[in-house]
This record gives structure tokens, sequence and C-alpha cells, in this order.
């Protein structure tokens, strides 16, 4: 974690900023680094540093580009290194004493010092113990502060300060002849002494302590820092905050959402598991924790070399026909009065057999199958879309052949973790595999193929659509571990208007519903024979991209009592994709659904879905897009490249 590493790199700044530096120049933005205020330690140490050196140089203007340079490249140095977070706070701290001093430094003092801050900068910055970090800051500085004192040419000090580190490429080494002045000598002396105490101090385990009026104002900009999603500077105040007052559950509760946008789920865990010790009963806890649970499992697992595979390859003459459909919700118990009076298999009743004739069955559980838990989400019983069946209805699903379940969407967890893991262990006991917490990848064999199905969600409490390089890496490990991959997708946005995908990314309520055409070809370049979405409520464009099927939205299937079913929302389908051995699309077709009443699913004669589906394709991927025959049959579209996975 980047917090202990702070002392050591306070002193390492202090260095960079010794005689001949110059107001550092703020990191481009790409670089992301913080622009927060100091910590009191690094404060005194630039304070002490500028004295020092004021006394010993005066303002002798005549060096100001000598000053300037060296800040410039210890900035540089800075730039380089590998964590932000101590990158950020040394830069900051260090326009702080440079421009108390710019200005005051000889050239050949400047490009010493800068080698010893490029060096110890760029040590710190690969290095996890601040042990060895404060090692490597006495060692430059014993060896800048003893060849400076003696006079020693300056070329002489470089390469004994590259030995160890690396000098920036950018920084142009002093002229070889003269010796330091009698102005550097002292300039040099000053500082070198200042660092020595410095280390010293970090040394014997001195420390400094914020007060707690000072942690209060980390804790606040912190959480400014992240509503503005500026993690960069709330992980550097909040890590201020906790290390000042570990017991304070509030700072240690934001620490571990900045952490979680970063990606750095293991330090998410860190500090929620504190959070438990300290407020066991703290509001979303549990989900927090599963969510953390799950990602950092996730990362280690795809961060491990991949083992090659050592089943036999398929039987060349396999297939494997898959039917599919989107939202199922059989009823829920919350609100009360949306049970089905007839029970929850009249809702599937009249589409039963054309989800029982296929080798697999997939279906998206629109919501937990639970007789527990409790919800957070519902204001009022009126207005609340807090989903939650019984767990009795998990036989419905299995009477209708389903073998495959994403519980990937963004009601599974709408009455808590305890609910989530009800639902696995009932489709467990049900036999129907599924997939949808993080690193979950669903597996069924049928004909000879092993057949893997990862659903995705645009949540990090699931397999995360927008985290794409952690996707792509776990449906490359299901591909390499199965002969067919099938991905499934909750994303996009919601309602009748929701009907065309976009380019670029959908929003909706605010909230990042991700970018569907990058997400699934990109998923397809990881291993996918076929992408299956839902999400949206209603059906959208189906594409061929690089020989592999895409459909953008399957819409609402069999949505019981809660949902808007008028127009384009009361349509549904049953898609049916058959592959051979190779994950090849071999055929295809849609079979019209829609529901009626308050949400029975019934076949549609008429095939309005069909049409939809025509002009949407035809609208959204005219190149790409599926040819679809008036009675759903499917057909690849033009002659691009097949994907070789």
């Amino acid at each position: 974690m980047r917090g202990p590493m702070l002392p050591s790199a306070f002193v390492l700044l202090a260095l960079a900023t010794s005689p001949g530096s110059s107001p550092a120049r703020e990191p481009a933005p790409s670089h992301k680094f913080s622009t927060a205020s100091v910590t009191e330690s690094a404060e005194l140490l630039t304070s002490a540093g500028s004295q020092s050196v004021r006394s010993a140089l005066g303002t002798e203007s005549s060096v100001v580009s000598a000053a300037k340079r060296a800040g410039d490249g210890s900035a540089l140095a800075v730039l380089g290194a590998d964590h932000p977070s101590v990158a950020s706070v040394m830069l900051r701290a260090g326009a702080g004493s440079v421009k108390a001093v710019v200005g005051t430094a000889h050239s050949n003092v400047a490009s010493a010092m800068l080698s010893v801050g490029a060096g110890s900068v760029r040590s710190a910055a690969s290095e996890s113990s601040s042990a060895v970090a404060t090692t490597a800051l006495r060692t430059g500085t014993q060896a800048a502060g003893t060849a400076l004192a003696r006079g020693t040419p300056v070329a002489t000090v470089q390469p004994a300060l590259a030995s160890s580190s690396d000098t920036p490429s950018t920084v142009q080494p002093a002229p070889a002849q003269g010796t330091v002045s009698d102005l550097g000598n002292a300039a040099a002396r000053a500082g070198a002494g200042a660092l020595r105490a410095a280390a010293f101090a970090l040394g014997s385990g001195a420390t400094f302590v914020l007060s707690p009026e000072e942690a209060e104002a980390r804790y606040v900009r912190g959480l400014a820092a992240l509503k503005a999603k500026d993690t960069a500077t709330a992980i550097i105040e909040l890590s201020a905050c906790v290390k000042a007052l570990p017991t304070r559950v509030d700072c240690r509760w934001e620490l571990g959402w900045a952490y979680s946008v970063e990606g750095q789920w293991a330090e998410s865990l860190t500090q929620w598991t504190e959070v438990q010790k300290l407020d066991p009963e703290h509001a979303d806890l549990d989900t927090a924790l599963a969510q953390a649970r799950g990602q950092a499992a996730l990362q280690a697992k795809l961060s491990q070399s991949q083992q090659p595979s050592t089943r036999p390859p398929p039987p060349a003459d396999a297939k494997v026909r898959i039917r599919a459909v989107g939202d199922m919700m059989l009823g829920t118990t919350i609100p009360e009065g949306n049970l089905p009076p007839d029970g929850g298999g009249s809702v599937i009743a009249g589409v039963l057999p054309l989800m029982q004739d296929a080798d697999v069955t997939f279906a998206n559980v629109e919501g937990p199958l639970c007789d527990n838990g409790k919800t957070t989400k519902c204001r009022s019983s009126g207005n609340c879309y807090a989903f939650r069946s019984p767990t009795a209805y998990g036989q419905f699903f299995k009477d209708a052949g389903v073998d495959l379940a994403s519980t990937a969407n963004n009601h599974s967890g709408d009455f808590g973790e305890l609910c989530r893991r009800e639902t696995e262990a009932t489709l467990d006991a049900l036999g129907i595999a599924w997939s949808g917490p993080p690193g979950s990848v669903a597996t069924v064999d049928r004909n000879g193929l092993r057949i893997g199905m990862v659903a995705f969600h645009t949540s990090p409490s699931c397999n995360h659509l927008n985290n794409t390089a952690t996707a792509t890496a776990l449906v490359r490990a299901a591909a390499a571990e199965h002969d067919i991959v099938i991905v499934s997708f909750h994303g996009g946005a919601e309602g009748g208007k929701a009907l065309h995908v976009p380019n670029g990314r959908e929003m909706f309520f605010g909230e990042d519903r991700g970018d569907l055409r990058a997400f699934t070809h990109s998923v397809v370049d990881a291993g996918a024979h076929v992408v299956i979405g839902h999400g949206p409520h209603v059906v959208r464009g189906l594409e061929f991209y690089k020989g592999r099927l895409i459909a953008y939205s399957l819409g609402n299937f069999a949505t019981y009592g809660r949902f808007n079913l008028k127009g384009p929302q009361g349509l549904g389908m049953v898609l049916e994709v058959e592959l051979n051995s190779a994950g090849d699309f071999t055929a295809g077709r849609v079979l019209a659904t829609k529901q009626v009443d308050k949400g029975i699913a019934v076949p549609d004669e008429k095939g309005a879905v069909i049409k939809l589906l025509q002009d949407l394709t035809a609208e959204d991927f005219p190149d790409s897009g599926a040819r679809i025959s008036e009675d759903g049959t499917l057909r690849r579209a033009g002659k691009g490249p097949v994907s070789a996975r």
C-alpha cells in the first residue's frame, strides 16, 4: 500500500528540492497526479531546507536558469515514477520549497543535485519498503554532499550516482571541467546536512502525527476529491486521515471506495476488513466486502500464468443448438400483490416448448430467488423496483429446460448478499449452472463439447462489463478451458427509447451502462463464440463480428407484474443459434414471443418482433448486421474476416 511509503518519500522530496531546485512543473493531465497539499512532515523539511539554502546562497539571480534546469529534471524523474500517490506528494511539496529558493543555485550544484534527485525518486518509486528508500536516500545524500563539499567536479559525482539508478534522458550532463564554487559548497553542505538529519530521524523511528483537526481536513478534502473523481488525490488525503486516526471508520470506508475506483481491490478489501472490525453493522458493508473479495480474488487468479489445456479436442462433427431468452422475473413478493395467482409456472406455460427444444437453454434471472433478506432500494411500496421471487420459483426455470443462468444484472443484489447466496444455492440444487459474481464461469457438457458461459454487468459486484481488461482476460481464460464460450451481458439504457445501440458509452440516470459495441467486439476478440445481451427491456439489433453473432438485447421475455409492457417493451424472442465444434455459426433463427395481461409470455404468431429486429439491425449495423428473413431465419452478413478463436 502507498500509505507507509510516504515518510521516506518526504525525505526523498527534500533531496530533489535541495540547492539547485526550481518550481516543479505541474505534471501532464495524463499522469493524473494529485495536487494535494503536503503533510506536516514535508512542510517542516521544506521550511528547514528553504531557510538553510537562503542563508547560504542569498538571492543571486545569475543562477536562475540552472535552478530551473534542476527543478525540471526532478519533476521529470517524478513523472517517471510508478506510484502516482508518492509522485504527487513529492511534486507538491517540491513546489513549495523550490519556490522559496528559485534562482539561488550554481549550475554545477544544480546538475549534481538533479542526478541525486532522479536516482532517489526512481529508487523510491520502485520499492515498497521505506527502509530501502531511506537507505538509498542516505547513500545518495552522503555521496553528493561529500563530493560537493570537497569541490569535486560535477562530472565525477554524476557517474557514481548513475550506477544505482538512471538519470532521465532529457537531462543534459554538466561540463566535465570545473569545480563547485564557494557558493555551491555552502549550499551543498547545508542541503546535505539537512537531508542526513532527516534520514536519521526516519531511521530512528521518528514519526509525524496529524492533529485530529488536520485529519478532519484531510477527510473533507479526500471526500471532495472522490466526488470529483480525482481518485489519486482522494487516496492521498484519506490515507493521511487513516494513518493519523486508524480507528476512524469514515476515512477507511471512503478510502476503500477510492481504491475500488482505481481497481486496487486488495487495498479496498484491507480497508473494509478494518471497517468490519470497527463497525460490524456499517451500512452496505456486506455488499462492499463481497465485491472486494470477489474482484481481488479474480485479479489474483488472472495474474497467474495460464496453464495449457490438457483436454482432448472435441469430436470434429460435434454441434450444439443453443436457445436463449432475455429477462425472466416470474413474480415478486415485494411489493405485495405481485405474485401470479396461478403460480409462477403459469407465466411461461405457453412458451415452454420453445425453451425446452434445445441442447442448451440460457436465461437471465432478473432478481434473486430468495425467501429472506431485506432491501434498501424502496423508499415507498408504490414506487419500488426491487424484485424477489420465492426460491420455489426456481423449479419453473428447471421445468423450462434452463441449463445456464445469468445472475449478473442490476436486480441480483436487490435484497443483499444473503439473497445472492440463496439464489446461487437454489440454482445449484436444481442443477442449473450460473455466472454472475466476479470470476464466476458456468460450465455444461453437451454432445462432446464443453460449453462455458460468462455473464457480465455494468457493476463490479458482478463480472464487470466496464472493466474491459479484466473482462477480456476472464474470457480468454474461459476459452482456454472450454470448446465453446458464450458471453452474456446486462447493459445499455432502458425503455422504449433505448431501441438503438449507440456509438460510445450509454448513460442511464447518471449510471454508466457501458460501451456495448466496444465490449462485445473485445470479448469476441478474446474468444467468445456468441454474445447475448439483455437489460434495456426492449430488443436491439443483431450483428456479426468476425463471424460471431452478437445479439445486443433479447428484450423482456417473462416479466410479471412490475414491468411496463407497452409497445416494444411487450415484445420478446427466443434466439436459436447452432455452432459447430470450432464455434462457428452454422444456423440461427428468431422465434417471436410477446407478453399479455400482466406479463404472461406467449408465442406471437404475427412475428411483430421480427419486423422490429429487421429495422433496428438495418439502421444500426448496415454493413455488419445479420440478414433476417420474414420467418426469423438468420444469415451472416458479407464476407468479412472470421475469428480464429
